[in-house]
């Protein structure tokens, strides 16, 4: 089991393409934790936005009554990608994962397998 600064530098080392990643309560809007970023990528301004993005998805799943969960949600920019998973144990319940990948250098699959592996070696 990792802590969240393990999972995250676990992340940003495993994950090809990874440009910053973020774990976010979508109760509050705020980063837990983050890595990576920079100045073309503010993690915490990032958090706060795909926080909305999980609660209108939460609220359409409950709305069309499907008994079913987010695994994960895809934002395909023209130059990025960015996967937001919320984490699924009891202890993770609220959180999510936010990881922002570069388009030419990730592969979309491996990501996602990989993130899948953080989140669940994560100990929230």
């Amino acid at each position: 089991m990792a802590n969240v600064e393990l999972a995250l530098k676990d992340a940003m080392n495993s994950i090809d393409g990874a440009i910053g990643v973020a774990l976010v309560d979508y109760n509050s809007g705020m980063a837990l934790g983050t890595l990576g970023g920079g100045t073309d990528l503010d993690l915490n301004v990032a958090a706060a936005g795909n926080t909305d993005v999980v609660r209108a998805k939460v609220r359409a799943i409950e709305m069309l009554n499907l008994q079913d969960a987010i695994e994960d949600i895809l934002i395909a920019l023209s130059s990025q990608y960015h996967l937001i998973r919320p984490l699924t144990s009891r202890s993770g319940k609220g959180l999510f994962l936010y990881l922002a990948l570069d388009r030419t250098r990730a592969n979309l699959a491996m990501a996602r397998h990989q993130l899948r592996r953080v989140e669940s070696d994560l100990e929230v």
